[in-house]
């Protein structure tokens, strides 16, 4: 369904102007304290892009306070917290891998070690759920979201005119879980 988006340079483009959007509202937010936030993106080594869009893969989109010199990160579709794999990859991985043990081709493929695929599928299983963005938002699915094929059961649920559009509905519905929220921040 959604693979051929891995080899699309129109979704990466797509994904990219989601992102400096999203830089943009948080920016033109400000900080907490009032303060302007100026540009102080750091770098990433996106694992998963494609070679012609990796140069703009390469900065996650961050901010730093003018006045208390706190960062704040923009949030994201194109990088899922602190994964060196792009967003997109985990998600139509996992979804590709769930319910199987190994999948040669798959592994071939997108050159994904077993490993990592199995510790992303007990992410989506155990920490995936108990996050306060699942936990809020669960319910609203109908009919409910099969925990057991995550994260394809919850992909299944976007609806769009095509792949496109219902991939990138699925990772901006994640982009929560992309950056520290500046309730977490005044808490720490």
């Amino acid at each position: 369904m959604c693979h051929a988006l891995l080899q699309d340079p129109r979704f990466f483009a797509l994904l990219l102007e989601i992102d400096r959007d999203q830089a943009a509202q948080t920016q033109a937010a400000g900080c907490a304290c009032e303060g302007r936030l100026h540009c102080a993106n750091y770098p990433r080594k996106p694992r998963g892009c494609l070679p012609e869009f990796r140069s703009s893969f390469e900065q996650r989109f961050s901010f730093c306070c003018a006045s208390c010199r706190k960062r704040t990160t923009a949030t994201s579709v194109r990088f899922l917290g602190r994964r060196v794999y792009l967003a997109l990859m985990v998600v139509l991985s996992s979804s590709r891998h769930a319910g199987s043990n190994s999948s040669a081709a798959l592994l071939a493929g997108l050159a994904i070690p077993l490993r990592t695929l199995q510790r992303w599928r007990t992410w989506w299983a155990d920490a995936f759920v108990r996050t306060p963005l699942w936990r809020g938002a669960c319910g609203a699915f109908m009919p409910p979201v099969d925990l057991g094929h995550l994260p394809a059961s919850l992909l299944e649920r976007f609806i769009g005119a095509d792949a496109a559009a219902r991939l990138s509905a699925c990772l901006r519905f994640l982009t929560p879980l992309t950056a520290r929220t500046r309730s977490l921040q005044a808490a720490t």
